[in-house]
């Protein structure tokens, strides 16, 4: 029976009006905010801004909070009420499945709420390695109530092992993707898409040699500036070949067949630098 199949140590049972209550209530507080959400958004994401006075980066940034306090509130009432519940009969696991499933299934509303708003976010300023790492962290904590959800129907003894598999599966993903390579990659599609767009050269001229590729289909000047100063790095560089990596070998390679061009070619780039948030 689903949440009977996690197994957590009993404390005495309540009642049934005791422990369910709550977690009705709260369930209807969850779908109250989302259908505030879902007026609101309705309205279209202009007239929120206009109305409300939040900045795309508070917009995102209230995001987040709101979906790791919710993602937190929901562990704690799974873990209270799988300990203090009555299950003995089966209308109680009926009511333990209904009000918990529900709570999960709104939390992953919760969750693509949040990465929505990231997604705006990013499509107006661009990706940063902050923003990277806070829409993997939004979907890895949707990950951790997937996880609990299937928990509820197949066991869940594997699920601290799992919780600690995902995070530590999360970290090695975003090693290996190259961050600063997505960073880059997304920046010069969004700025290929639209030359309105602004292109924070100044961020990009602190990416690693991984950001290379990308950073050399700018036309110039601007891809002489970005790439001006991970060049000078390579150049300063002395490291022995084998503790080069290949995103640095890659780079050199690409530098060597097109160097960046001479005199200053940020000023004529027309450096931009107030497009970046603190988000």
């Amino acid at each position: 029976m689903l949440w009977d199949r996690i197994e957590s140590k009993p404390g005495r049972a309540r009642g049934r009006l005791e422990w369910a209550l709550p977690l009705v209530v709260l369930d209807l507080l969850f779908a109250v905010f989302l259908a505030v959400q879902l007026a609101v958004l309705l309205g279209g994401y202009d007239k929120v801004f206009d109305e409300t006075g939040l900045s795309r980066s508070e917009y995102a940034r209230q995001g987040f909070w709101q979906l790791l306090w919710a993602t937190l509130l929901t562990l704690v009432v799974i873990a209270l009420a799988l300990r203090w519940a009555p299950r003995g009969t089966q209308r109680d696991r009926t009511l333990v499945k209904s009000v918990l499933g529900t709570l999960c299934v709104l939390t992953l509303v919760v969750v693509a709420s949040a990465a929505r708003r990231m997604d705006l976010y990013v499509d107006e300023y661009g990706l940063t390695r902050l923003r990277l790492s806070v829409a993997g962290a939004e979907l890895w904590l949707g990950l951790v109530i997937v996880l609990i959800m299937v928990a509820g129907v197949v066991g869940g003894r594997w699920l601290p092992r799992a919780v600690l598999g995902s995070a530590a599966a999360a970290v090695l993903v975003f090693g290996l993707v190259s961050p600063d390579g997505l960073v880059a990659g997304q920046n010069v599609e969004r700025y290929e898409s639209t030359r309105d767009r602004d292109l924070d050269l100044e961020y990009l001229r602190e990416l690693s040699a991984d950001a290379v590729p990308a950073l050399d289909r700018l036309p110039e000047p601007q891809r002489s500036c970005a790439l001006e100063s991970i060049e000078a790095g390579l150049r300063e560089d002395d490291e022995p070949w084998y503790a080069t990596s290949f995103g640095e070998a890659r780079a050199r390679a690409l530098l060597d067949d097109r160097p960046v061009v001479g005199g200053n070619p940020c000023e004529a780039a027309g450096l931009y630098s107030g497009i970046r948030e603190a988000y």
